[in-house]
Formats: C-alpha cells, structure tokens, sequence
C-alpha cells in the first residue's frame, strides 16, 4: 500500500472521528462519545441542598407569558429574531465593551456552543476547556466527539500558562468564563484579559467562546476578549440565572463568519427562536422592575458569597469565590467531606464531576444561604475535615 493512500485512510478515519491523533501519542482508536450529561446524585431527604447551583427562587421575576403577539402567519425564517429584541441585545451588551455589529439568539448557551463547535470542529479535535470546569460543557465536548485540553483557572479565570500550554497542543477552540467561572468563582481582571488576550492574538483561526452565563448576577465587572482584536470569537449571554431557568434562551455577539455558520446550521435545524418566547425576554429585558429585581439579586449573591468566604477563612480553610454564585473549597477526599457534611445536614457538590486533572474539591451554591447560615457550616466544615483527616489521613 502507498504511504499516500495509508494518509488518505487515517484522514478520513479522523473525520468520521474512528481515530484520534495525540500528537507524539501516535493515532488511536478514539473512545465511544457519551450521549448524556452525568446527572448528580439525588439530593437525600432532610438536607440543605448547596450542590444545585440555582438561582432563589425569591429573587427571579414573574414570568407572564406575552398576549400581544399576532397568531398571524409569518415568515420565521426569513426573519428569525425580532427586530426590537435584537436592539436591546446592543443595548445590554454594548456597556460591557462587547462588539455589536453581529447578534444572533439561540436555545441556551449550551445549544449555541454545541452547534458552534459541532460545525467548526471535527471529532478528535481538542479543545481548550477550563479545569475545573462546569460538567454540563465537559460532558457536550465529550459528547461531540472532541478532546477536552484541560486549561487550569485560578481567582482570575483562566491562567496564561495553562493556555500557552494548550496553544501549543494544537486546540482549536477555547470555551472559558469571564466572570462567575463555574465552579471556582474566578473572573477575569483586566490585566489578565490583557494576557490572555494578547496570546489569542497570535492564533487568529482558533475559536474563543467566551460564555457569560451569569451576567447580570455575577457580582463582578465584564473584562471580556472580544473587545481584543481576536479573529474568531463569539460572547455568550443566558438570563436562566436572573430572569428564570425555563427562559431557555441566549443572546450572543460574534464575528462575521461565526455568525453565518451558527445561523447556516440553526437554519437547518429549529430553525428559529420562538417569537413567543422572545417577546418575554424582551419584556423582562427592558421593564424597569425586572432589572432592578437583577440587581438587588447581584448584591445579595455577592453578600452571600462573602459571608461563607469569610467564615471559611476564618477557620482557616481555603476556598475560591470571586464572584458568582458558587465557592470552591479544596480538600484532600471528596467523598469523606460530601458525606461528613451530609451527617451535619448540609448537601454540597462533590468536585469529580467538574475536574479534568485538577485537584479534589467541593462546590458550595450560595444562591440560598443566608449570611446567619455561613458560620455554623463553615464550623460544621472544620469538624469534617479534622474527622476526614483522623480517619483517611487527610
């Protein structure tokens, strides 16, 4: 057999994603894709839930279906997104220093990401992702057939050495958080966007998904990439964290070709973002109440957060949370400190599900707990980890 036909082979089992290629790891078989997202465990009986990551319900507005829309027939994919919606969009995102020129709308971040990288990737092709990271992203990466490059984050997102190093590897995308990184907390300061940023610069053909899922809540000020002269870029906005989880929509800003690829294969696919539920993002986006409801939600997370930071501190426990609605606590047994707690009737996140290669942790949502709450279980916390140690040595 020729050497070009062999190459010819290996190519096309490459794109069927048959094989994977690791560099000086040679070519392998490539692993079975996982079709579902690992669910967590079901919350036991008579325990505070702190793993779910959801918003209070207390502080999301009302959500009232709109009864002005027309039944009327129209031309949806003609015209896919309503045209005051997509004004407001610029106006939401214009502030933060996001590029407005192209807006589209899809079902959630995770459709808009999955349908991006499904159309600019191949399987096999690895891609930048954060460690640790939110599971539901890390999972849809596995999912697509596409070969997760852990990326490690610290107070202030994604660190540069970890993304030099990933550059290097050859990804082709990177999907990070500028602020409220789940589940570390991490934001970008503007010297590390600046970092980041003039890495990026360098490799114009790779695709930055920059996902800010929780916005309006984050507890922190946008310092985001897209404003850096980058090649490929897209930012993504939910409202599932203040205005409501069965919203499920997304806003995002793009570059030129970013945009009609996305639009190209949603075309063929849903096709379009219900009118219905657009007219109820609208109404919530621009109604005076629901923003200042966002806003008094922003500040009580950010107290909340704080107020377990603090008390953690305090008893001399390390733990990460600049902004958002999750504190990460490193410890040295997941399992030991997630069911010791359990026991104390606390229910937090064990880390497993979040971590590429990073080290063990927990995930404790604050979006529920009252500052009163915070020291009795940062107390509660301490006794775990002396009993974790006693019996597991650590």
């Amino acid at each position: 057999m020729s050497p070009g036909t062999a190459a010819t082979a290996y190519k096309e089992l490459r794109q069927r994603g048959i094989v994977v290629t690791r560099g000086r790891g040679g070519t392998v078989v490539a692993p079975a894709p996982a079709v579902a997202s690992r669910r967590p465990p079901k919350v036991p009986a008579g325990v505070r839930d702190l793993a779910g990551g959801h918003p209070d319900p207390l502080l999301l507005p009302e959500l009232v279906p709109p009864s002005q829309l027309s039944p009327r027939a129209r031309s949806h994919r003609s015209a896919p997104r309503l045209a005051r919606l997509e004004e407001a969009v610029r106006d939401w995102l214009r502030p933060d220093g996001v590029p407005v020129e192209q807006v589209t709308f899809a079902h959630g971040a995770l459709d808009l990401i999955g349908r991006l990288l499904s159309v600019e990737l191949r399987p096999g092709d690895p891609v930048a992702m954060e460690d640790p990271g939110y599971h539901h992203l890390l999972d849809l990466v596995t999912a697509l057939g596409l070969r997760a490059i852990p990326v490690a984050v610290d107070d202030e997102g994604v660190r540069p050495d970890a993304l030099r190093a990933a550059l290097r590897a050859g990804v082709r995308a990177l999907v990070c958080s500028p602020r409220a990184q789940n589940p570390y907390g991490g934001c970008f300061s503007v010297a590390r966007r600046d970092a980041l940023a003039g890495l990026l610069r360098e490799e114009p053909d790779i695709l930055v998904v920059e996902n800010d899922h929780a916005s309006e809540v984050a507890g922190a000020p946008l310092h985001t990439l897209t404003a850096g002269g980058l090649g490929r870029w897209v930012h993504v906005r939910t409202v599932s964290k203040f205005l409501g989880a069965d919203l499920r929509w997304a806003a995002a800003a793009c570059d030129p070709t970013t945009l009609a690829r996305h639009d190209g294969r949603m075309l063929l696919t849903s096709g379009w973002v219900s009118h219905l539920l657009q007219e109820s993002v609208h109404g919530l986006l621009t109604d005076d109440g629901t923003r200042a409801l966002a806003a008094q939600a922003g500040g009580t997370y950010a107290l909340r957060r704080s107020a377990l930071l603090r008390e953690l501190r305090e008893q001399g426990i390390e733990a990460h949370g600049a902004s958002g609605m999750n504190v990460w606590v490193p410890v040295g047994d997941e399992s030991a400190v997630v069911n010791g707690l359990r026991s104390y009737g606390w229910w937090v996140a064990a880390g497993a599900r979040f971590r590429l290669s990073s080290g063990p942790g927990v995930r404790i949502s604050v979006a529920g707990l009252e500052p009163a709450e915070a020291a009795r279980l940062a107390s509660d916390f301490t006794v775990v980890l002396g009993e974790s140690e006693a019996t597991y040595g650590g």
